[in-house]
């Protein structure tokens, strides 16, 4: 059993020794094997981005509900962080139209990781990083603006964009939360599939995820960006647009990983 898991765990490494060399063209033919897959059988799809618009619209109202409107702009943006965990379902629909693999909703929902609980081991750290990205944003917050009650989402935005202390807190903001969002996307853009694909330990797929990223880093950077404009696209419809962006871009996330990590 030992000498299973150090072979496994020497397999996903193999690839994070060098880099592909890669085009940021490249990041296009991703999405675009994204856009077929989800074409294919399109209702499986459009059920998971139902169900993330369901998620995230319920999450909002409970925000609203609680009083904690004021950390919604952070919520919003750690979705970013929490976002590879909750693709899983388009990423083993991908993997099994590659694999030619019997297609259904079952299939989908539940087909067993090859690693079995080491996936929500990546899924607890991205969680915590996304509640240390929401704790920090308020005290950011706190830092520029002193202790004064949160003014509603009404009269926030002309504080952040016509005040100079508003300037500072964002551009505090955007740098903290990208620090935040860098490293999640760097250990969990590869990892999430790799353990739902093959059969190794978390650590080793993060470390295997870093190293990809890092070997591969002009068309990651051309694929992260891509993410975070569909995202924001998503956003600017109301969440509306999360049915078909959100199951999109699992899908497209396969295909780099398999043009990355598998190759």
């Amino acid at each position: 059993m030992a000498n299973d898991i150090h072979v496994n765990e020497l397999e996903a490494a193999a690839p994070a020794a060098r880099g592909r060399d890669l085009p940021l063209s490249e990041a296009f033919r991703w999405l675009a094997g994204g856009w077929r897959d989800f074409t294919k059988k399109p209702w499986l799809s459009l059920v998971h981005g139902i169900g993330v618009l369901a998620l995230s619209a319920l999450t909002v109202a409970v925000m609203f509900a609680a009083g904690w409107d004021h950390i919604l702009f952070p919520a919003l943006s750690g979705f970013m962080i929490v976002g590879p965990l909750i693709a899983i379902g388009t990423y083993e629909k991908s993997r099994r139209l590659a694999a030619g693999e019997p297609l259904g909703l079952r299939n989908v929902l539940f087909g067993p990781a090859r690693s079995g609980g080491q996936i929500f081991f990546v899924g607890l750290i991205l969680a915590l990083l996304m509640v240390f990205w929401m704790r920090a944003a308020v005290l950011i917050y706190a830092l520029f603006f002193g202790y004064r009650p949160f003014p509603g989402l009404d009269q926030i935005a002309p504080m952040l964009f016509t005040t100079p202390i508003g300037w500072a807190m964002l551009l505090t903001g955007t740098v903290v939360g990208g620090i935040f969002a860098a490293f999640a996307y760097a250990i969990s853009v590869f990892a999430i599939p790799m353990l739902l694909d093959r059969r190794t330990d978390a650590l080793t797929a993060m470390g295997t995820s870093m190293a990809l990223v890092w070997n591969n880093l002009p068309v990651m950077l051309m694929w992260g960006g891509m993410v975070l404009t569909l995202f924001l696209l998503a956003v600017a419809t109301g969440l509306l647009g999360l049915v078909i962006i959100f199951p999109l871009l699992g899908h497209a996330t396969w295909h780099a990983y398999e043009a990355i990590a598998r190759s």
